[in-house]
């Protein structure tokens, strides 16, 4: 008996900003911001000037959005967090998702009760 197509889960090595900004909700235009006010975020540009992230740039995308849209700092506090204690906020970011998806789990059983 074949088998039905199913839908690989390959890892794209680069994303187009219309895919960055649809991962986390937010206008093109503010990922083209975050670019010009926070120096470890520099995507790849091809022949026609399009930017080209890859998941290494994401993720450095994704500590920003932590700290602005979920924590509301400021651009500067941002700044400031991310050169002076990375690993920290790293860790922090870390803890944070684990927590949520604990947190999705458990309403999950909650509803299912």
């Amino acid at each position: 008996m074949p088998v039905p197509y199913q839908k690989s889960n390959i890892e794209k090595h680069f994303y187009t900003i219309g895919e960055v900004a649809e991962m986390f909700g937010v206008n093109t235009s503010l990922i083209r911001f975050w670019e010009k006010n926070f120096d470890n975020i520099k995507p790849q540009k091809n022949k026609k000037g399009n930017r080209l992230f890859t998941p290494e740039v994401i993720e450095e995308i994704r500590m920003v959005h932590y700290l602005v849209k979920e924590r509301g700092m400021t651009l500067k506090g941002a700044q400031q967090k991310i050169k002076g204690n990375r690993s920290d906020t790293v860790h922090e970011h870390e803890v944070v998702t684990q927590l949520k998806s604990i947190r999705e789990m458990l309403v999950e059983i909650k509803n299912e009760l």
